[in-house]
């Protein structure tokens, strides 16, 4: 028998229910994540992410562009984040990670985010993945104490760009079925040129050594070999050695072990990012 996500025991237990006060409290005085801004999004104050107390949702559906033992046959039911704590000028989501105007509009309720995941539950989805998830970690544990008493059972993937608080991730701990982060930059000079994220390689390593004490390196399967649980470590390949991969892979080796899972990407840069190109081309070493 399939075993049931962990984030239903919580529910039961109240504790899902305290852990979604202690995030929302962090609205107010807002440190959400590394950048902490102190805005008070629980009044409507933007900063870094143009977030406010209410999810952005951009889109939502049964996706199989993630990673095969992540999709199967049925698709991930990902939830598209609006905006992002970070501003990368090469991100291939950049019309919703960095347009805030316009996502302003996309603003949901707590109950339609809960919604959202039935709806794709019933419509088979394998899991409900959260993309870009880091400043709304607060919107989704509300959203998890309203879905889960209607039924939502299936495992949870966070999406995320690895810019994580550590204790907030510790309050995403048993919620969490599986960790999906990436790992950008070696080098904290690249993270704050190409990301606008100060000190990205020593926060996002911290943060992936969280998730990694949370799950270890091992996949729990299922009968049909999804992914339940575990940990699926994202790399991109950047132009002129800019993520600094062997460096970041070695630090994988060193500090987590060599049966981690890792999955080795390459930019795609269509014509309408020439800028960004033109950037990544020019030499900086």
């Amino acid at each position: 028998m399939t075993q049931k996500p962990s984030y239903l025991s919580l529910y039961r237990s109240g504790e899902l229910e305290r852990r979604a006060c202690a995030l929302e409290e962090r609205l107010v005085s807002c440190t959400l994540c590394p950048h902490d801004c102190g805005n008070d999004r629980m009044r409507g104050e933007i900063a870094r992410c143009y977030s406010g107390r209410l999810p952005i949702v951009s889109s939502y559906c049964l996706h199989f562009g993630e990673e095969p033992a992540l999709t199967g046959t049925r698709g991930v039911g990902n939830i598209f984040f609006g905006n992002c704590n970070l501003k990368c000028v090469y991100c291939q989501n950049f019309e919703i990670s960095q347009n805030w105007k316009a996502e302003h509009a996309s603003e949901v309720s707590h109950e339609r985010l809960a919604r959202m995941m039935l709806e794709l539950q019933a419509q088979g989805a394998s899991a409900i993945g959260f993309v870009s998830p880091t400043h709304f970690a607060a919107q989704i544990l509300r959203a998890l104490t309203i879905a889960v008493p209607l039924g939502l059972e299936l495992p949870l993937i966070y999406n995320t760009n690895a810019y994580d608080a550590v204790d907030v991730l510790k309050a995403l701990d048993g919620v969490i079925d599986i960790y999906l982060p990436d790992l950008k930059y070696g080098e904290d000079e690249f993270g704050v040129r190409y990301s606008k994220a100060r000190s990205y390689t020593s926060i996002a390593r911290a943060a992936v050594e969280e998730m990694f004490r949370q799950i270890g390196s091992g996949l729990i399967l299922n009968e049909e070999g999804l992914v339940r649980r575990g940990l699926i470590i994202r790399h991109l390949v950047l132009p002129n050695d800019l993520a600094s991969s062997h460096e970041t892979l070695e630090w994988i080796r060193r500090t987590l072990g060599t049966d981690v899972t890792l999955s080795v990407m390459s930019q795609y840069y269509p014509a309408h990012k020439a800028v960004t190109m033109e950037l990544l081309d020019r030499p900086v070493r």
